[in-house]
C-alpha cells in the first residue's frame, strides 16, 4: 500500500496549567517513540484559559505518515484526535482483504472500548451505591443522637445542602426519618 500522509489536531484540556503543558509534550513524544507513525510536522499552540472555567486547554497541528490504514484507526483510538485530515494519497484503494482488516480492526477497538465504558460503568453503580448506604448511615447515625435541620445535615456530612435535600426525601418516602418544621428526625419504629 502506498504510504499515508495525514494531519491531525490533538487538544488537552485540565488543570493545572503545567499538567496540560506537560501531558501535549508526553503525547508528542510516545508518538515520535512508535515506529507506526513518522512525524513530518508539528505545531504546538499557546497553552491558554478555557473561558468560563478554571481549566487549560492547548493543542498540537500534527501531520503524520503512515504505512497501513490500520495505524490511522490506532492512532485515533490512542491519541482521540478532534480532526483527522488525509492529505497524500488523494484516492485510497483497498482490496476486499483490506477493506475486511480494516473493519475488524475497527471493530475489535470498538469491542475493546465497549468493554472498558461497561467495567467503568459497572464500578461506578456500585461506587454510588456503597455511597448512598454510606451516607444513609451517617444521616441515622447523627439522626439518633439529635434531630437537625438540612443545613446542619449539611455541615456535618459534607454534601452540598439541596443535594442532601433530595436524598433525604427519598429516606421520608422510604419512612426512615421525616420532616416537621425544616427538622429532620428519625421515625420511631412501631
Amino acid at each position: 500500500m502506498t504510504p499515508i500522509l495525514f494531519r491531525a489536531v490533538i487538544e488537552v484540556l485540565g488543570k493545572p496549567k503545567e499538567h496540560i503543558e506537560t501531558s501535549l509534550k508526553d503525547y508528542i513524544q510516545q508518538l515520535q517513540q512508535d515506529e507506526r507513525y513518522a512525524l513530518q510536522h508539528q505545531e504546538l499552540a499557546e497553552i491558554r484559559p478555557q473561558e468560563g472555567t478554571d481549566l487549560w486547554v492547548t493543542f498540537a497541528e500534527l501531520e503524520l505518515r503512515v504505512q497501513k490504514m490500520e495505524d490511522i484507526i490506532s492512532f485515533c483510538f490512542d491519541y482521540m484526535p478532534s480532526v483527522v485530515e488525509m492529505l497524500e494519497p488523494a484516492e485510497l484503494k483497498l482490496s476486499e482483504n483490506q477493506l475486511t482488516n480494516f473493519l475488524n480492526d475497527l471493530q475489535a477497538k470498538l469491542h475493546e472500548v465497549d468493554m472498558v465504558a461497561k467495567q467503568v460503568k459497572a464500578e461506578n453503580d456500585i461506587l454510588k451505591k456503597s455511597t448512598a448506604n454510606l451516607l444513609k448511615n451517617y444521616v441515622h447515625v447523627l439522626l439518633s443522637q439529635q434531630n437537625l435541620t438540612a443545613a446542619q445535615l449539611s455541615g456535618l456530612t459534607g454534601v452540598e445542602q439541596d443535594k442532601l435535600e433530595d436524598f433525604l426525601d427519598k429516606l421520608i418516602d422510604e419512612g426512615l426519618i421525616d420532616l416537621k418544621e425544616g427538622i429532620y428526625f428519625l421515625k420511631k419504629k412501631a
